[in-house]
């Protein structure tokens, strides 16, 4: 295979993988605590007998954005925001411990607390139950305080703590699931450091007119590939040509 050829090829792969990755951090520029993935080409010389005189790109993942997503106050009772480093603990899907800065939380008809994707959000025991309230409130340090239906304004009950954790971004990577977790398998320990502001949520970080650019940058480099690749066929078959001449 015609060296340009294979290169042009790779090159058009890795663009679309990377505009798959930058795809998905458009697509989540609104959902909150999100953040957005990175990655980046890197060069890859060419294998083979002959001289090297071709470099391939790659696209490679390089983690993703530590910075914090805006606080937007929303004002609802249920929306929790991690001032700060620090992360929410919750249930996977897999029964796993995880992490997340989504604080959009609900309560299920069961009286669970949960993440607005229905995931468990975890206490120091495990997961938060609810009893029935008429209002509800969360302190800085994680409690949950109501006042039970039927009982008066003044008349609060702290029920549980949500279990906030602190990691350095070194222990944690990012799960299919979208959820964080520590790479040697270990839970967490609760951080009483971590307080989170009630009443607000964080956006995600994701620059939505920095994806939209990028995505537009990709499409031209795939353009480019394309078209060297059909510069090579043309090569090609003029070569086959002036050996049938010969």
């Amino acid at each position: 295979m015609d060296r340009m050829l294979y290169v042009a090829m790779s090159g058009a792969k890795e663009t679309l993988r990377a505009q798959g990755v930058n795809n998905h951090n458009l697509a989540n520029a609104s959902t909150t605590g999100f953040r957005a993935d990175l990655a980046a080409f890197q060069s890859r010389a060419v294998d083979g007998s002959g001289y090297a005189s071709r470099v391939y790109a790659q696209s490679a993942s390089t983690g993703w954005d530590h910075t914090s997503g805006a606080l937007l106050t929303t004002g609802r009772d249920l929306d929790v925001a991690v001032k700060g480093d620090g992360w929410i603990a919750v249930q996977g899907a897999d029964g796993r411990e995880g992490y997340t800065r989504a604080g959009d939380l609900q309560i299920d008809p069961t009286g669970q607390l949960t993440t607005a994707t229905g995931l468990a959000v975890l206490g120091d025991g495990g997961p938060i139950v609810v009893p029935p309230y008429s209002s509800i409130f969360f302190a800085r340090d994680g409690s949950i305080s109501i006042v039970a239906q039927g009982q008066s304004a003044e008349t609060t009950s702290t029920i549980g703590r949500i279990k906030l954790v602190k990691p350095t971004d070194e222990q944690v990577e990012r799960g299919e699931d979208g959820l964080f977790r520590m790479k040697d398998g270990t839970d967490a320990p609760s951080d009483a450091a971590v307080q989170v502001s009630s009443g607000v949520l964080e956006s995600s970080n994701v620059n939505a007119a920095q994806a939209m650019v990028t995505m537009i940058e990709l499409a031209r480099h795939f353009e480019m590939q394309v078209k060297a690749i059909r510069t090579a066929e043309e090569n090609g078959a003029a070569a086959a040509q002036l050996m049938r001449l010969g």
